[in-house]
């Protein structure tokens, strides 16, 4: 089941965006659309998310699938894919118009709320479509392949928040256009951290880009073949439809991306972009705490009293 939202074209960043296959400057967009996943139960979060999706939780003043439809715009994409499931009315509602806030804030006065509000439900152009069984990250993927069609796209993790002075979609972008593969966001990582995430063996084939010879889902420290993590952003092809077809249930019956992409290595190259930017991981409570506080402090309205919040606490046990 599909339910889509479209809205008119955002001005995000003094840049306006529109549907066509050419970005302001008249030069080609070879990516325009993006797939967002929001369909997880968001167990880790519990009990919080018990009644309330996961990607609504606040980080600092936004809920955190903001963020991350942001990025998307910024970065030029036009089309914002997000895969929902049951009990996740509450993100399609943020993104939607508030008539009855909206008039409530104008009576009020509070012009900037209202504006604020405003620019939120004008966003991006959304279309959501439905996970109706958690069968994995790949059953989710491909959910969205009707509407995704025969193009690129870039797939997000919105639990992965990014700050950087380039969006790191767009990063990605830039280097899928130079190298013409798939192309997957790589983090080092500590090597006591590797048994959290996804690691590739990798070797160097030019600035930040790597391409990737194999894939190890969470391996023992003394197991992994690098300190090399894949992160929450992959613009893929196509083809990786056609291999996540193709690729069986693993563990708890669900279609794992990690196993289609190691079979797509088997059939193309795929390569691995090291951003530039800062990552938060808020998919665990002390990741969604220490976002929030590190990205209060960089905000001029708030910032400075809660730094000196901070320096007040009694931290000697």
């Amino acid at each position: 089941m599909v339910r889509s939202r479209l809205v008119a074209a955002s001005s995000v960043g003094g840049i306006e965006w529109g549907t066509d296959d050419t970005d302001r400057s008249g030069s080609p967009v070879s990516v325009r659309k993006a797939v967002i996943l929001a369909a997880g139960y968001g167990t880790r979060m519990l009990p919080a998310t018990k009644a309330l999706p996961k990607e609504t939780l606040p980080l600092v003043d936004k809920p955190v699938i903001q963020y991350t439809v942001e990025e998307a715009v910024a970065s030029g994409l036009d089309l914002v894919i997000i895969v929902t499931s049951a009990g996740k009315r509450a993100v399609e509602d943020h993104f939607d118009r508030s008539f009855e806030l909206e008039q409530a804030l104008l009576a009020r006065g509070e012009h900037e709320r209202l504006a604020e509000i405003r620019r939120i439900s004008e966003l991006a152009h959304i279309a959501y479509v439905r996970q109706q069984e958690q069968r994995g990250i790949g059953d989710a993927i491909l959910t969205a392949r009707p509407l995704v069609g025969d193009e690129p796209f870039v797939l997000f993790f919105p639990d992965d928040v990014f700050v950087s002075d380039v969006p790191v979609a767009r990063q990605l972008i830039d280097a899928f256009e130079a190298y013409g593969g798939p192309m997957l966001t790589m983090l080092e990582v500590p090597p006591e951290e590797v048994a959290s995430y996804g690691i590739a063996e990798a070797d160097p084939v030019g600035e930040r880009v790597y391409r990737v010879r194999s894939l190890v889902e969470k391996p023992k420290p003394e197991e992994a073949p690098s300190n090399l993590a894949i992160v929450g952003r992959y613009v893929l092809t196509p083809a990786i439809f056609d291999v996540l077809a193709e690729t069986p249930p693993g563990k708890g019956g669900e279609i794992q991306i990690t196993d289609g992409l190691a079979l797509l290595l088997r059939r193309q190259p795929v390569f691995a972009y090291r951003f530039q930017g800062r990552r938060y991981d808020t998919g665990r409570p002390l990741g969604l705490l220490k976002a929030s506080v590190e990205l209060a402090l960089q905000r001029p309205d708030m910032g400075p009293e809660l730094r000196r919040y901070l320096r007040g606490l009694d931290l000697s046990d």
